[in-house]
């Protein structure tokens, strides 16, 4: 019997119909594995993961396996997405244990919830020098049969390893750690393609944010090339999605041009954000339209009917990965006719193929990004949806919509098109009327469920996503609320050693604190971010002490590998050169409507008094930078 069928994660329902006898985590399926004295196989990933798709086709879905599984182990199925927390504590283990981690991450661990034994994706049988998933299994049940000792023993080391790690407790004030972050992307940069490192290449964000704020303060032109170099390769790639916008998760190659096609909503704000950023740095407008293209593939495809964003569309299209979002040339010519050819010209598209034999539409070849193709587009984008579909995880989870209401609202601020800010506004009140009650907030949300608790991400990232619609819109109502859950947060997640923990409570053996940026900036980065934005914005020295203590242990943390920790260092670069300090002196609320809004500074409405007077009747900015305060003006110059 297979437990899952009553699940709503969409990755766990996709493994209701396997033989295997999965649980999702539960108590039910611990308590079944002491009385009946078997390991517990867990298995994590999530629902657009390529190889997750594959594991569960080899193996999940093999009859063979399946009765190894349901005879010697209780086997667990967790959505890494839902359970950042279990997801988070295992893939330490398995890190420790074998040097590296991913998806799908494979745990045996007792019931007591000790691993002594990890890895990630396995072929069912042995092949490449990679040991075959039944031979795993069948070694680890001969083992527990016959050596138990030896695994148990196993699983305490581990375990009392990972729960002893300190985290480092002084900092040492002699080094300028957001200069030693960027020399460190500077020698990891790739000079000819864009990006940091060699392939795989993760867009990574925060690294561009960082660079881009650095160079604003400092003037290094060196750190803006190297955010620039890697936003127009990144746009010129086949990891753009040229015919329908959006980003791909990462690229396998070091030119930006072969995807992992699965597009997660992560990926594509903190993306829309860093376009953003750029535009407002430099006025170029290929930055706003990649921004505005990113944004409106969201708003077609990644916007439930109600305002909330999902979570992913998938890889694989009838378990080829790429089918989606591929093309022959023959193909081309057919739906574009005579502009096919111009169009093939340009976007790399041949008879032999740029992508094992078919074609990854791009532009690092002709580097024509002004050239409008924008019929053609229209074209392609109506013949791929009828030649195949894409898997939807149409869950949302509270961090990552947080995510997209704050891109929304900063493009808002550049673009002035009403859409984005409208599509903020409704997310959030999705998320209020969904996600929240009071000041508790809940993880995700499907088909009228919701979780039943909520990690320090989720209140870190609603924090900040509440500042931005503030900025966007003057509503003190949003900055009350981002306030209140401040507190709450606090309140919840502090460890008394310094920073936050993921969970309020936790039944694992440890609780997890999340401190260097991934793939997503970290909790602890977001709260230190949160702290400063919160003190600019109120002046309320309650935040001015939480921020510097959070700077304080954060930078402790980040000595060893500063590159690691880049949104955290972005917190700590505002904190030490904040943006502009605007007060808005106007006649009524009525005219707060009319503000001007740059993309990064702290603006507060007031109305006009003696303090505050306005110039010429009307609006008025009074604008300070650093320690000089300039002249009242009408007209905001500054972005």
């Amino acid at each position: 019997m297979n437990h899952l069928k009553n699940e709503t994660s969409p990755y766990l329902l996709q493994h209701a119909g396997n033989p295997v006898d999965w649980y999702p985590w539960c108590d039910e399926a611990f308590e079944r594995a002491k009385t009946e004295d078997k390991p517990i196989f867990l298995s994590i990933g999530y629902s657009t993961c390529h190889w997750c798709h594959v594991m569960e086709r080899e193996s999940f879905e093999n009859t063979e396996t399946a009765d190894i599984l349901n005879k010697s182990y209780i086997s667990i199925k967790v959505d890494r997405e839902e359970r950042p927390d279990i997801d988070s504590v295992y893939m330490n283990v398995c890190q420790a244990l074998t040097g590296s981690g991913g998806w799908p991450m494979s745990i045996i661990m007792t019931w007591d919830k000790k691993p002594f034994f990890a890895g990630t994706y396995f072929p069912v049988h042995s092949r490449f020098g990679m040991p075959g998933f039944t031979d795993v299994l069948n070694a680890v049940t001969q083992m527990w049969k016959t050596q138990r000792d030896k695994l148990l023993d196993s699983a305490h080391q581990i375990t009392e390893i990972l729960k002893s790690e300190e985290t480092a407790s002084k900092f040492q004030t002699d080094e300028d750690i957001v200069k030693a972050a960027v020399d460190t992307l500077q020698k990891q940069f790739d000079s000819t393609c864009g990006g940091f490192g060699q392939a795989p290449k993760f867009p990574m964000p925060h690294e561009l944010m960082l660079l881009m704020y650095y160079s604003k303060q400092t003037n290094d032109n060196s750190a803006l090339e190297m955010a620039e170099k890697t936003l127009l390769q990144m746009r010129k790639g086949g990891i753009f999605d040229h015919i329908g916008g959006g980003f791909s998760r990462y690229s396998t190659d070091r030119f930006f041009l072969a995807p992992h096609f699965e597009k997660m909503l992560y990926d594509n704000a903190l993306l829309i954000i860093a376009y953003t950023a750029a535009y407002s740095l430099t006025e170029k407008k290929i930055y706003l339209e990649t921004a505005t293209r990113t944004a409106d593939y969201i708003l077609r495809e990644m916007t439930s009917p109600e305002g909330g964003y999902y979570c992913a569309q998938d890889a694989d299209s009838e378990g080829v990965e790429g089918k989606y979002y591929t093309f022959t040339l023959d193909e081309i010519i057919s739906v574009l006719g005579d502009n096919g050819h111009n169009f093939a010209k340009a976007f790399d598209i041949t008879e032999q193929g740029n992508f094992e034999g078919v074609n990854i539409p791009n532009l690092l070849k002709s580097g024509e990004l002004s050239t409008d193709f924008t019929a053609e587009f229209h074209k392609l984008y109506k013949y791929r949806k009828t030649r195949t579909k894409l898997h939807l995880d149409d869950k949302k989870l509270l961090s990552w919509n947080s995510m997209m209401i704050a891109a929304m609202s900063m493009l808002y601020r550049v673009s002035l098109d009403q859409k984005y800010l409208h599509s903020a506004k409704k997310a959030q009140r999705f998320i209020e009327h969904n996600m929240s009650t009071g000041t508790s907030l809940y993880t995700s949300y499907r088909e009228s469920k919701r979780s039943e608790q909520a990690f320090l991400d989720d209140y870190a990232y609603y924090i900040a996503a509440l500042i931005e619609l503030y900025n966007s819109t003057l509503d003190t109502r949003y900055i009350s609320k981002a306030e209140s859950l401040c507190s709450e947060a606090v309140k919840r997640f502090t460890d008394e050693k310094g920073g936050f923990n993921m969970c309020q409570a936790t039944e694992l053996f440890k609780n997890p604190k999340e401190l260097y940026d991934g793939a997503v900036p970290s909790g602890n980065s977001l709260m230190a971010y949160v702290f400063v934005r919160l003190y600019q914005l109120t002046q309320n020295d309650l935040y001015k002490e939480l921020a510097d203590k959070q700077i304080d242990f954060m930078s402790a943390n980040a000595q060893d590998y500063p590159a690691g920790n880049c949104m955290f260092l972005l917190a700590k670069l505002l904190n030490d050169a904040p943006p502009p300090q605007i007060t808005a002196a106007v006649k009524d609320n009525a005219d707060i409507s009319q503000i001007q809004l740059p993309f990064l500074a702290n603006v507060l409405a007031v109305q006009a008094d003696e303090k505050y007077s306005l110039l010429n009747d009307c609006t008025t900015y009074y604008v300070c930078k650093g320690n000089t305060c300039l002249p009242p003006t009408n007209e905001l110059l500054i972005q």
